[in-house]
């Protein structure tokens, strides 16, 4: 329940009513169902929350298209987090200490470990900051404790 209520804290701003978690990956990313039975993804690298599938027959069709898949176990980015940083503890996911819309690059030094929740939180934060904002903007984050 820890988590569900995270995904509420940090993405409840775009829509998403989460009733339960049906995947995730080591890049944080989630698989939601909310309460009306629709499947969110949520993409804390790329710092989006949105619909993927109206309903469990959409899921599954979005589920064996290729592209969604390399996209979504990221392999060559998941293979290098664990080269840099090692295998992941309990709770912890990789992730982009700085995300992809900011700025920052898709591995090397970019990349680091958090505690799941930290990272939906910080993620749906981050993205409800810079909502709306054209491509270039200059940002200026506030962090909460």
């Amino acid at each position: 329940m820890e988590l569900i209520a995270s995904i509420g804290r940090g993405w409840g701003w775009c829509g998403i009513q989460p009733e339960e978690v049906v995947g995730e990956n080591d890049f944080g990313n989630l698989m939601v169902r909310d309460m009306r039975g629709m499947y969110w993804r949520i993409c804390p690298e790329d710092l989006y929350c949105r619909v993927i599938a109206e309903d469990r027959a959409a899921l599954d069709a979005v589920s064996k298209d290729q592209e969604f898949l390399r996209d979504w176990y990221a392999t060559a980015l998941v293979e290098q987090a664990r080269e840099r940083l090692g295998p992941l503890e309990h709770g912890r996911k990789y992730c982009l200490k700085i995300p992809g819309p900011l700025g920052g690059e898709y591995g090397g030094q970019n990349l680091a470990h958090i505690q799941l929740t930290e990272l939906i939180e910080a993620s749906g934060s981050m993205a409800q900051q810079i909502e709306g904002l054209p491509s270039g903007s200059k940002v200026q984050l506030q962090v909460t404790e």
